[in-house]
This record gives structure tokens, C-alpha cells and sequence, in this order.
């Protein structure tokens, strides 16, 4: 395997962990955790595909991304 083979892995990984983990119902769809799951491995996935110079895949994890920041942000302020 190659270094974009194991970081790229390790990312689409994290969200395979956020969505087991809602779909089991041991975190919530709208907490904290899911969202910083999401978050770090579309973030990971996202780098990994601009090293590959697979624009659709940088597209895609960088949407996921920045929807699961807006998502975080939104979480944070209505537990305050």
C-alpha cells in the first residue's frame, strides 16, 4: 500500500466508524462526536484526493466537510 492508499484508508474509515456508531444509535445523528468524525476523515479523504488529483473526490470530501462544520457549529449553539 501506498502513503495515499493508508491516509486515504484511515479517512473514509472515520466516517465508516461516524455512521456505524449513528446507525447503532450509540452517538446521535446531530452530536457533537458524529460531527468531528465526520469532519477529520472527510478531511483526510479529502487530502488524500488532491494528492491523487482526483478533483470529483475533492469536491465531494470537501463538501462533506464544511456541511459537517456548519452542522457543528449549529449543535454548539443550541446546547448553549
Amino acid at each position: 500500500m501506498t502513503y495515499n492508499d493508508i491516509i486515504g484508508s484511515i479517512g473514509v474509515l472515520i466516517i465508516l466508524i461516524a455512521y456505524f456508531l449513528n446507525n447503532f444509535s450509540i452517538i446521535k445523528q446531530n452530536g457533537n462526536l458524529y460531527f468531528f468524525l465526520n469532519i477529520i476523515g472527510a478531511s483526510i479523504a479529502c487530502y488524500t484526493s488532491y494528492l491523487i488529483n482526483y478533483i470529483p473526490f475533492v469536491i465531494l470530501e470537501g463538501s462533506w466537510a464544511i456541511i459537517s462544520v456548519i452542522g457543528l457549529i449549529k449543535s454548539c449553539k443550541s446546547n448553549t
